[in-house]
């Protein structure tokens, strides 16, 4: 018997926690092979339940027997460092990006929806979840509105599976209440419902998973950055002044001591208002440079400027995103232009900085 042969074996295993196997999910602390004697020690957080315990540790037992009778396997539970817990949430997403606005009515949503689909069209296996809860609108946007989200047992526990949408899987509140009912919850039952679409949900392997937040520094931000370490960060906002003092807001929590996310860029969305009949003409509605100015205020990039067009409208309304068309319309090369720098911008964040912690509570 031979460590390879052991790490195949439970590469088919799954882990409770995540959904993925227990490679994957990084959960093997420790194996030895002395003859036909296997001792193998998983590593889990201390909270995982005893029952589902006991139910590993039999359904293992119980493949292991199937899979190399004659060998006796000792199989033991470690508690997980506290260092190593700070990346085992969601071991199977190697990026999380953060989208973010310090005010609302900015088309972060559409930013959020156009940029995944944008992503997934450059070969890159990508998730949305909207963590907007008291204002969902992802759900609309992508045409899942009425659909509801399967439940499945791992080991007794339930979690949530994702909904498909243009190959995306995607998670919403939006899912789980109906259209018309106001979400009110205080800042303990927002933590719970944002813990729960991060750890209770079955995501599946993902390059990125775009993480489409709502307006201002709240809970759910907190919230996010204590339960996964978030590789970067974009600030979506108009050119205009009133916006620009409300993205500085948002884009100094993440720079905040104890936090430390960096920022990827810049989006500066409704740049210019071009009609239909005068493609050639630029009304800047909201002023101008906005984006730049902020952009230059953190030595960060201007990842794109996408303009006030009628077809983002009814992509977002519709459920047909732009992102979807193939066409040469300026406003589809725009949301090209914001994919490509996005990527560039996520590679050097990776080559030229550590992986980001989650912040850790102090108690």
């Amino acid at each position: 018997m031979s460590r390879e042969e052991l790490l195949d074996f439970l590469g088919k295993v799954t882990d409770p926690m995540t959904g993925q196997n227990l490679v994957l999910a990084n959960r093997i602390h420790d194996i030895k092979i002395e003859e036909r004697n296997i001792t193998i020690a998983l590593a889990f957080p201390p909270k995982l339940d005893g029952n589902v315990k006991s139910e590993i540790n039999f359904s293992i037992q119980e493949a292991f027997n199937s899979f190399a009778p004659g060998y006796n396997l000792n199989l033991h539970f470690a508690n997980q460092e506290p260092e190593k817990r700070k990346s085992s949430t969601l071991p199977q997403i190697k990026n999380i990006i953060a989208v973010a606005s310090g005010k609302g009515g900015v088309g972060k949503s559409t930013v959020s929806v156009n940029l995944a689909l944008g992503l997934k069209n450059a070969g890159l296996r990508v998730g949305i979840l909207d963590a907007d809860l008291y204002g969902p609108s992802i759900p609309i946007m992508l045409g899942l509105q009425g659909k509801r989200p399967k439940v499945e047992q791992v080991y007794g526990v339930n979690k949530i599976i994702p909904l498909m949408a243009y190959g995306l899987p995607v998670m919403s509140i939006g899912f789980v209440v109906e259209p018309e009912q106001a979400v009110v919850l205080r800042g303990p039952r927002l933590a719970g419902v944002m813990k729960q679409f991060l750890e209770e949900c079955l995501w599946p392997e993902l390059d990125i998973l775009v993480i489409d937040l709502p307006p201002g520094t709240g809970d759910i931000q907190l919230t996010l950055v204590q339960t996964v370490a978030v590789t970067g960060a974009i600030i979506v906002t108009t050119p205009q002044e009133v916006a620009i003092a409300d993205a500085i807001k948002a884009a100094n929590m993440f720079q905040m001591d104890g936090i430390g996310v960096p920022l990827l860029g810049i989006v500066e969305n409704m740049s210019w208002f071009t009609p239909v009949e005068l493609k050639s003409h630029r009304y800047e509605i909201f002023g101008k440079g906005g984006g730049q100015k902020l952009a230059s205020l953190y030595h960060t990039n201007l990842l794109g400027q996408i303009p006030l067009v009628m077809s983002v409208r009814e992509g977002g309304d519709t459920g047909k995103p732009i992102a979807l068309n193939d066409d040469r319309e300026e406003i589809t090369e725009q949301f090209k232009i914001l994919t490509k720098n996005v990527m560039d911008a996520l590679n050097h964040r990776n080559e030229k900085l550590a992986p980001t912690q989650k912040v850790m509570v102090q108690s």
